[in-house]
């Protein structure tokens, strides 16, 4: 059984384990970003599926990505608005990105700040996690820790009284929008809905 308490799972992320937590919209699988590759591993995750950065406050993605000025206030305008919460920004890496979160791709990095107080905790003390949604590759994300459990015995999970009080998520995935250099464009509806010319 690897369901642990808070401090233990924290612990565990920062040796470099795999952990599983909730979020506000599907339970993550997560990694320090050097040990990315025990996701793709576990989840049998093709290496053409980038991973997502997720932190407890923009201001610790900012250093992972790379713009002009004028686009980093682009991007801030919408992060401002929809952090945190269900939307990703898929955006140029910075060289501080380990290749290994996006191996086949590794000048861009997906970065979002979920909308879940037990993950922004979890975050705040880890720093930025390389996360997934907790599932074999291709198949639906898992929604509660006991399935999470069965199908990743060796990814820590939190024990269910850690976890109970957490609202589950909306078991929709995040909305991911690509920078483009010009404007957004949706890689996937999810979450929070945008329009892809611009979201003024």
């Amino acid at each position: 059984m690897t369901q642990v308490s808070l401090e233990k799972l924290i612990a565990g992320a920062r040796a470099g384990s795999l952990v599983s937590f909730p979020t506000d919209t599907v339970p993550a699988l997560a990694a320090i970003p050097e040990k990315a590759e025990l996701i793709f591993v576990a989840k049998q995750r093709s290496q053409d599926k980038p991973l997502i950065l997720m932190a407890a406050s923009a201001q610790d993605l900012w250093p992972y990505v790379k713009g002009s000025e004028n686009e980093y206030k682009i991007w801030q305008e919408l992060t401002d608005k929809y952090w945190p919460g269900g939307l990703t920004l898929v955006l140029p890496a910075s060289q501080l990105l380990p290749k290994v979160m996006n191996p086949t791709d590794p000048t861009t990095i997906g970065i979002r700040v979920p909308n879940s107080a037990i993950a922004q905790t979890i975050l705040a003390q880890t720093g930025p996690l390389a996360t997934t949604s907790a599932n074999f590759s291709g198949q639906p994300p898992l929604q509660t820790m006991a399935e999470i459990t069965a199908q990743f015995p060796d990814v820590l999970t939190l024990t269910t009284t850690e976890s109970e009080n957490e609202i589950l998520g909306l078991g929709i995935p995040s909305t991911v929008a690509k920078w483009t250099g010009i404007n957004w464009q949706i890689l996937r509806q999810g979450a929070i809905k945008l329009n892809s010319s611009n979201d003024k």
